[in-house]
């Protein structure tokens, strides 16, 4: 069930469930699982920015891997291994792959500026996990603070076969997917499964540019599922009025700082997640921004029954 350049749909990222107390909360992660199964998700993708990968002890991270693996059992599961080091992006690639992961997720380290110190990097963290290992290139420059183009792209997923997915998250980026589109075109790029993220801000029209489907974490997974269902199925006004209906909570959401904050706080309500605790550094909502997300899923249930 490996990843593989033809990969398409919804790919939910997935937090990371912690009690009260900040330890992992592995009941939690069952159910979200399940739920992630249940509402038709293509895959699920765990450890990954909002996943807060960084706060796990290494074997946590692996534990958490494992656990979602073994619980989606029939969905492809991707597991974010960036790392400042190469050592323990190995470890946590080859541990995962070993329990059955779909695939990895590698992020470029803030520190890159040219094309050649990207593609050398990416180079080397394919050395680092073996060349057998599928993996997923993260382009989240807003971020990551690392401008990739689509020159750079077209040359790490020519010479290095391994890469089969871009999580395309650019802002603005709708032309990014334009013109790697046009490469294949050309002629000048083979196939490329093309993810998008960004909380799903602009998945109404990155489907229509081409893209294959989303790779996002908001905190209704089964609106991403629809749009990019209803635009497959060439539905357009459907899907726009769909992703209308979210997209002032997707905004909302969006906020940097406080955006996993107000995540986990709807996932928590909707009975996905036992709590939303976040381990140190975090953010938390106060009572005023809790009453306007609150104000914002009333609203939305009026369009969506789901937000009820």
């Amino acid at each position: 069930m490996h990843l593989s350049r033809k990969s398409s749909g919804t790919f939910a990222i997935a937090p990371t469930p912690f009690d009260t107390e900040g330890r992992v909360d592995t009941r939690s992660i069952d159910h979200m699982s399940d739920f992630y199964k249940e509402i038709g998700c293509t895959g699920i993708t765990v450890l990954g920015v909002m996943g807060e990968a960084s706060k796990l002890e290494a074997q946590e991270a692996i534990q958490v891997a494992r656990q979602v693996i073994q619980r989606a059992a029939t969905l492809p599961i991707i597991v974010g291994v960036s790392s400042p080091g190469f050592a323990a992006m190995h470890t946590l690639a080859r541990s995962v792959m070993d329990s059955g992961a779909a695939g990895v997720m590698i992020a470029p380290i803030p520190s890159l500026r040219t094309d050649e110190q990207i593609f050398t990097y990416f180079a080397q963290a394919v050395e680092a996990i073996g060349t057998d290992v599928p993996w997923v290139l993260q382009d989240y420059p807003l971020t990551l603070g690392v401008q990739m183009t689509p020159t750079v792209i077209r040359k790490i997923v020519q010479d290095l076969p391994s890469c089969v997915m871009l999580k395309h998250e650019d802002w603005p980026g709708l032309e990014k997917i334009s013109t790697l589109r046009a490469y294949q075109k050309d002629g000048s790029l083979g196939p490329l499964s093309i993810l998008t993220g960004n909380g799903a801000l602009f998945l109404d029209f990155e489907v229509e540019r081409g893209a294959d489907g989303a790779m996002t974490g908001y905190a209704f997974p089964e609106m991403l599922i629809d749009v990019v269902t209803l635009s497959r199925d060439g539905r357009r006004d459907e899907a726009h009025d769909l992703f209308d209906a979210h997209l002032p909570l997707v905004r909302y959401e969006q906020q940097q700082g406080v955006g996993l904050a107000v995540r986990k706080y709807i996932m928590a309500k909707r009975g996905i997640i036992g709590s939303d605790f976040q381990r140190k550094p975090r953010s938390s909502l106060t009572a005023t921004a809790r009453a306007e997300v609150d104000y914002l899923l009333g609203r939305l249930a009026r369009r969506d029954k789901r937000a009820v």
